[in-house]
């Protein structure tokens, strides 16, 4: 018997720019520094739309959203997370909850996390957990050169 129940893994990082306002969990983050991309660089919503087309056996997100497509030049967050749940609703795959992790020294998601997770869930129409950490100091998070995020998504075919 073959379990209806898929998971996938994402991840994505980008650098800091140095003009822009940042786009992270859904969220504008006035006074944290732009990150740099071919989207608005949102890390965490791409490693979640990662994740799920992995879990649906979809490709990743360079497959449906690579820099070689110009109409996807500056997407938000918020588009590529619409047209990755269209593309598991074409294909009958409804996600079960999706987690996402960021890891980096700004900004402090703590202070805005209710209101990200209210705002990915209402994006993918699923449960959403966002957890935030550093790395004290080590590597290119903790110089504060840029962010990662990994992600993980349940997704079940009906």
């Amino acid at each position: 018997m073959t379990s209806s129940l898929r998971t996938g893994l994402g991840s994505d990082a980008h650098r800091f720019s140095n003009d822009g306002t940042c786009a992270l969990v859904g969220l504008q983050w006035p006074g944290t520094k732009k990150l740099e991309g071919h989207s608005d660089g949102d890390v965490a919503i791409h490693a979640m739309c990662d994740a799920l087309l992995s879990a649906a056996g979809l490709g990743d997100i360079g497959l449906v959203f690579g820099v070689d497509r110009p109409e996807m030049k500056d997407a938000t967050g918020a588009s590529m997370a619409h047209h990755v749940v269209k593309l598991l609703n074409e294909k009958s795959i409804s996600i079960v909850n999706i987690a996402v992790n960021v890891i980096g020294n700004q900004p402090r998601i703590n202070s805005r996390r209710d209101e990200a997770e209210k705002t990915l869930s209402s994006l993918f129409g699923a449960p959403v957990s966002l957890s935030a950490t550093s790395t004290d100091g080590m590597g290119f998070t903790g110089r504060g050169e840029g962010i990662f995020a990994s992600s993980s998504a349940l997704v079940e075919f009906s």
